[in-house]
């Protein structure tokens, strides 16, 4: 599972002395512990796909951090969160194609947007952009 993995190279920063990579795990694991919180309240457990949801968006909102420090002249801190998003990323699933996601479409028998949107959610939730699956599907 994604979570223990990512508690294993906590652990390894905390020993190594990596105050980049640890900071990042601690935030990581902190999201991650909320969400297994509040899907115990509902009655279920956090999936490897959950996990996915929470680090693209982790991951996301670091490309918008360091962005906002290319543009204010601090590299040295554009550059620890680039480190940051690298750690992030191998930890996230191969995204499918949109190649991929045509050909699993077009093998669905019902190819309604309601139907497609909520296949694509229970089986390859983390491993496909819905927006991009939403503007296959409008193409096809």
């Amino acid at each position: 599972m994604i979570l223990d993995q990512i508690k294993v190279a906590n652990v390894e920063a905390i020993k190594t002395k990596d105050q980049t990579a640890r900071a990042l795990y601690s935030v990581l694991l902190n999201k991650l512990k909320l969400e297994e919180i509040n899907k115990r309240q509902a009655g279920g457990t956090l999936t490897d796909g959950d996990t996915a949801q929470i680090l693209q968006k982790a991951s996301k909102e670091l490309c918008e951090e360091r962005d906002n420090y290319v543009k204010a002249g601090n590299m040295q801190m554009a550059e620890v969160i680039a480190k940051q998003i690298t750690l992030i990323e191998k930890y996230l699933p191969k995204m499918l194609s949109r190649e991929e996601i045509k050909k699993i479409i077009l093998e669905l028998p019902d190819k309604s947007i309601p139907v497609v949107m909520k296949y694509f959610k229970q089986n390859y939730q983390g491993s496909c952009d819905m927006k991009v699956v939403n503007e296959v599907l409008r193409e096809i």
